[in-house]
């Protein structure tokens, strides 16, 4: 994550100023944190369905610069642009796989600990999708983008206007 030091009057938001840089005044976090990125990353989970997984977690913990991203990236690797809006009702469709729908339910889950722990449903369901490196590399995937969605909400983010 770079954050955009422009002004806030140049995202046509005065409510949001970038806090600080974070990933320019804590050099060594930031390079472990895009390790750690690229570990996940180079998971052999399918593209589309970590892209998938990074925006939902986004949308639950209000990242724009997230979601803006991770969007972009799913619609750039051939994800339709009618799931991508649909997807923070994914329940309510019959667009989704059972796999992806196993990885958002345990994505919600895990992005919502406050509301309790991983129940023993989702993590079943998630178990009869994924073998189990590939739920670890989910786990992994999924507490990577909440550390970098609340990085970013913390520190102020924002997509940058091009």
């Amino acid at each position: 994550m770079t954050t955009n030091t422009n002004t806030a009057a140049k995202n046509d938001n005065p409510q949001l100023t970038v806090r600080v840089a974070a990933d320019k005044l804590a050099p060594a976090a930031m390079r472990a944190m895009v390790a750690l990125d690229k570990a996940t990353a180079g998971s052999d989970l399918e593209a589309g369905l970590k892209e998938l997984v990074r925006a939902r977690a986004s949308q639950i913990n209000g990242c724009a610069y997230c979601v803006d991203t991770h969007s972009a990236d799913a619609l750039a690797g051939g994800e339709d642009q009618r799931r991508l809006l649909l997807l923070p009702v994914w329940r309510e469709t019959g667009l989704f796989s059972r796999r992806e729908r196993a990885a958002l339910a345990l994505t919600e889950a895990v992005t919502r600990l406050s509301d309790g722990p991983v129940g023993d449903e989702v993590w079943a369901a998630a178990a009869e999708e994924f073998e189990e490196t590939e739920l670890a590399e989910l786990v992994w995937l999924i507490t990577t983008i909440n550390a970098w969605n609340r990085v970013s909400v913390a520190t102020q983010a924002w997509p940058v206007n091009e």
